[in-house]
């Protein structure tokens, strides 16, 4: 991890003050650019997301698909979490504190829509730190690139579905046509450029794929932390106002990635996985693909929205917590691997590998 992502956290508050600073003083220029729309597609953020997204997609290769059959425990385990529980779950710590708990300490006007983006953060799993997380813990590379590649298809497919689903349980109306816009924007679409330089690039070899990536890398965080000052610069009023709002919308987010890492971890260790492949499990099933949910917030709820907040949030704290699981998957690899000396434990050992080659 370069420097600048370890203190990812640290930008993104700069943002968040530069922004809040910038939408007090300059209110006019913030109106003008959330007014620059076409088909409810903000274009200056749909500029910035395509920015942040595509030199991630670069580094899934499709082709890694032929080795889910390879880790099919690790496989199975991580799309139970990532699909079938991780979205459930966080709906449910929405409703339960936001919904409920924390309701007399949120603005009334916008709890259904901090509800909506926090299953919009959870509703899609991560596709690019999880590279940088799998490393840390020596995760075996070939499980993380084909389960990258895998979620990412399953994405194509699934992610509006399972957002229309829960957002309709919340009681909150589901634009079909903006969602779907969304997803063919910020999902099919991006996956099909990336995939497309990926090819052209690899015509020159792999290290031309490798030296792309990395000049770019810088161009994608840069693109998230202009979002962030976009997104704040609208939202500052309500910040201003109501300070507390933030610390408790990361409630439920904290709860949720303890959970599912914790969950999938232990799946894992029940199954007979090796901890090279458990470790990058749990991260998998913890982690969200917040780009996607910030620009599908911005897209059907608005610059202004609480749902957009939301997701910023979970910009905000994605670093630090999933840096924080890292160490608790490290820290306790002795404890895992002696699964193998009980009677009837299934665990395997693999030789774990170092970095995650996305190539």
């Amino acid at each position: 991890m370069s420097a600048f992502e370890r203190y990812l956290t640290l930008w993104v508050a700069a943002c968040i003050v530069l922004g809040v600073v910038l939408g007090q003083l300059f209110p006019g220029l913030f109106q003008h650019i959330g007014a620059m729309q076409v088909a409810q597609v903000n274009l200056p953020v749909a500029a910035l997301i395509w920015l942040m997204i595509i030199p991630m997609l670069m580094k899934i290769d499709f082709r890694a698909l032929g080795e889910v059959s390879r880790h099919w425990r690790g496989i199975a385990v991580t799309l139970f979490v990532n699909w079938a529980v991780k979205p459930f779950s966080m709906a449910a710590l929405a409703w339960l504190f936001v919904g409920h708990l924390f309701r007399g300490y949120l603005p009334a006007a916008q709890i259904d829509s901090y509800i909506a983006g926090l299953i919009l953060l959870a509703a899609a799993p991560c596709t690019a730190m999880v590279f940088v997380w799998s490393n840390l813990t020596d995760g075996e590379p070939h499980f993380t690139l084909s389960q990258v590649a895998l979620n990412d298809l399953i994405m194509v497919f699934a992610f509006a579905p399972i957002v229309a689903l829960l957002l309709g349980l919340s009681a909150i109306t589901v634009p079909w046509d903006t969602l779907l816009l969304s997803v063919g924007l910020y999902v099919v679409v991006p996956v099909i450029l990336a995939q497309g330089l990926r090819y052209r690039l690899l015509l020159g070899g792999p290290e031309r794929l490798g030296r792309a990536v990395r000049r770019i890398g810088p161009a994608s965080l840069a693109a998230l932390l202009a979002t962030l000052v976009l997104l704040f610069g609208f939202q500052g009023g309500q910040i201003l106002a109501q300070p507390l709002v933030i610390a408790l919308i990361a409630v439920p987010i904290l709860i949720q990635v303890y959970f599912n890492s914790a969950l999938a971890y232990l799946l894992n260790r029940w199954a007979g996985e090796a901890h090279c492949v458990a470790g990058p499990s749990a991260l998998i099933g913890a982690s969200n693909f917040f780009e996607l949910a910030v620009a599908v917030a911005i897209g059907l709820f608005g610059f202004e929205s609480g749902a957009a907040l939301a997701t910023v949030v979970g910009v905000l704290i994605e670093v630090p917590v999933m840096l924080s699981v890292v160490r608790i998957v490290n820290a306790s690899r002795g404890w895992y691997e002696r699964a193998a000396a009980v009677p009837g434990a299934r665990a395997r050992k693999l030789p774990s590998a170092g970095a995650a080659d996305s190539r």
